[in-house]
């Protein structure tokens, strides 16, 4: 999944680390991220979110998501 984690921290001129200490996690989980090796779980993604003061649609990128067959239900 894309983020816009990397461009964000830089444009706030955070580094990785900083941003670890702040989400309490480590710097290889936020260059994971990044690197589209590892999708942030949903409460990281919140405080994630919540520390850019964006929406979380607004950092990840969630177009290779696959919609839900509503019709299952």
């Amino acid at each position: 999944m894309q983020t816009r984690i990397r461009e964000l921290r830089k444009e706030r001129r955070i580094s990785q680390e900083e941003l670890a200490k702040a989400l309490r996690v480590t710097r290889h989980t936020i260059t994971s991220i990044e690197n589209e090796k590892y999708i942030a779980s949903l409460p990281l993604a919140y405080k994630i979110s919540k520390f850019f003061g964006l929406p979380i649609e607004d950092i990840f990128d969630f177009s290779d998501v696959e919609d839900i067959d509503y019709e299952v239900f």
